[in-house]
């Protein structure tokens, strides 16, 4: 075939014998071969003005998955990848992301509005028994309340989920039992959160964000068990049946609650919010019917369906770990933290200060001797003061004053003939919890 243009040169060496009808075969004369280079040249000079094209080179072929449009809320499927507003959906492939928020909610900073979630901090101690009247125990933060509910032992064990990075667990062992729960009888595990750390769930108005808890739970005793979330500044509630389905067995447990578009939560530093677990409850708590939707709180309608008497037998025991409230209406995976973390959040509520002393030369009778201490951190409110351990020479009535939110002031009198007076506390508790 003549070679008339680029377009027709062969990838064949042996097929180009000629260019523009120019002999250059094997033994043409020289001047084919000068004749030929000159066409060359002319040839180039044409691809490079665009006056004569080149073939458009085939790419080795490809296939693309079909872009499926919806004009629902269902989404865009792009490769096995289903994308939905705000979501990915069910995701068969890895997906790379540039994230604005996790679960709707921050990044950075503390997802979990539940303080000391993996029962790590127990400044108060790892172990109380009989136990039988509310108050904190063992773990920083939680509360166990209500009445009659028999006598426990409480600790912080070493008792986890496997594999889930925890350390520690609330442990309730029912040493003395109550097999006949009265009707305004019961036990609940709770903690208290202020108002003031729960403003982002915009709680009371037409924009009020979902909640998401999430908590390990074991015990021997399994049935239904109910759950509440308390608005204590507006005595509103929703609540929820959870079931322990396997004894002895720790098992996670997951529910989410829609905002609430009435009650509007006080920013301050009292409690609003107070989540809480019922082990026992009596029939003043469960006749009515379970508030699954926020409503005023009704009493009958806390723990409806609840099924469980915890107390029924000293062979009974009870452990929780890993407890998060975050926003939103996905659980996120626990949001571990340094230790000195969760201890400053929970020293806010009580901490406890070690080896406090105080001595001076006595010149007289009635002279007065005093100290400053400061606290850890700044606390909620300004707290009670307890001192355990308290030993004297020369001096009577080991007292505080002029507590504040960062500390207070140790004083006592002397007594006795003039010399050195002084007093050691062993330790002293600071009390602002909720």
């Amino acid at each position: 075939m003549a070679k008339d243009s680029i377009r027709d040169y062969s990838a064949t060496s042996s097929d180009n014998s000629d260019i523009q009808s120019v002999d250059i075969s094997e033994g043409c004369a020289p001047s084919g071969l000068n004749n030929a280079i000159r066409e060359v040249m002319t040839d180039l000079k044409n691809v490079s003005a665009g006056t004569v094209a080149l073939e458009t080179p085939v790419a080795d072929s490809f296939s693309t998955d079909t872009i499926s449009e919806k004009t629902s809320a269902t989404g865009v499927t792009i490769d096995g990848v289903l994308l939905k507003d705000g979501a990915i959906g069910s995701i068969a492939n890895a997906v790379a992301a540039h994230l604005t928020s996790i679960n709707g909610g921050q990044i950075g900073g503390s997802r979990n509005l539940i303080i000391n979630g993996n029962m790590a901090v127990s400044q108060r101690g790892t172990s109380v028994t009989s136990f039988s009247s509310q108050d904190y125990t063992t773990a920083d933060r939680w509360k166990l309340i209500g009445s009659n509910f028999g006598t426990w032992t409480v600790t912080q064990s070493t008792d986890v989920p496997a594999g889930q990075g925890f350390a520690n667990s609330f442990k309730l062992d029912c040493t003395t039992a109550d097999t006949s729960i009265g009707a305004a009888d019961s036990l609940r595990f709770r903690q208290g959160i202020e108002g003031q750390n729960l403003q982002h769930l915009k709680k009371g108005t037409s924009n009020a964000e979902s909640v998401t808890f999430s908590f390990w739970v074991k015990t021997n005793k399994t049935g239904s068990y109910a759950f509440e979330l308390l608005d204590q500044d507006n005595s509103r509630h929703i609540c929820k049946l959870y079931t322990v389905d396997s004894a002895n067995t720790w098992e996670k447990k997951v529910f989410t609650f829609a905002g609430d578009t009435s009650g509007v939560l006080d920013n301050d530093n009292a409690m609003s919010f107070q989540p809480q677990w019922y082990l026992i409850a009596g029939t003043d708590s469960t006749s009515g019917t379970l508030a699954t939707s926020w409503a005023s709180r009704v009493a009958a309608n806390k723990a409806a369906g609840h099924n469980v008497n915890l107390a029924d037998s000293t062979s009974n025991e009870w452990y929780i770990t890993g407890v998060q409230l975050e926003v939103g209406e996905v659980a996120t995976p626990f949001e571990h933290e340094p230790f000195s973390v969760t201890l400053q959040k929970c020293e806010r509520y009580y901490n406890r200060i070690y080896d406090i002393w105080c001595d001076f030369a006595v010149y007289a009778n009635n002279g007065r001797m005093s100290r400053r201490v400061d606290f850890p951190t700044t606390m909620r409110a300004n707290p009670s003061m307890t001192r355990n351990s308290v030993s004297t020479t020369n001096c009577d009535g080991v007292a505080s004053n002029r507590t504040n939110l960062h500390g207070t002031h140790i004083y006592a009198n002397s007594t006795g003939a003039v010399g050195d007076a002084f007093f050691i506390i062993n330790n002293m508790e600071a009390d602002a919890e909720l």
